[in-house]
């Protein structure tokens, strides 16, 4: 099992659409790279954490890429929007990828290049190692399977 951590906007829609593709086992959505420690909801939608709306993906490598994820991910967001995803704006609604295996990052960066080429616009998509992660409230985890009808930016 891999672990890459996928921010696209609201972590709600994020989560719950990568639920949906085979060879991911777990998600799970928080707060990246927050420059407090323990940042709440709240704290994130203040500012003052530069936190970024995340979501933790435990996926098997030997059904999907890392590549797939990017892919897939980018076929439901613009990867080209600065500091927003459909109507939710804000530095916590940036997009990224997030790494822990040193192979990823480089591997995101090929990704990145490869991609940009389909795109008029630069690409947005922040690639950094990851700092931290904190779990989000429970009310947060799993949003869309305790809420099936609430509205989001992206489609799945």
């Amino acid at each position: 099992m891999k672990k890459i951590y996928v921010a696209g906007g609201c972590f709600w829609g994020v989560q719950g659409f990568l639920k949906t593709i085979k060879g991911i086992k777990k998600t799970t959505v928080g707060y990246a790279n927050s420059l407090l420690e323990n940042p709440t909801y709240e704290l994130v939608k203040s500012h003052v954490t530069d936190a970024v709306e995340t979501v933790e993906v435990i996926y098997d490598e030997n059904i999907l890429s890392l590549k797939d994820i990017v892919k897939k991910l980018f076929a439901v967001i613009d990867p080209t929007a600065r500091n927003y995803q459909g109507p939710d704006h804000g530095r916590q609604y940036r997009n990224g990828f997030y790494f822990v295996d040193q192979e990823d990052g480089v591997m995101l960066r090929e990704l990145m290049l490869e991609f940009s080429k389909k795109y008029e616009k630069p690409l947005a998509t922040e690639i950094l190692p990851l700092d931290n992660y904190y779990l989000a409230e429970d009310y947060h985890q799993d949003y869309f399977d305790k809420h099936p009808n609430a509205v989001c930016h992206i489609k799945f």
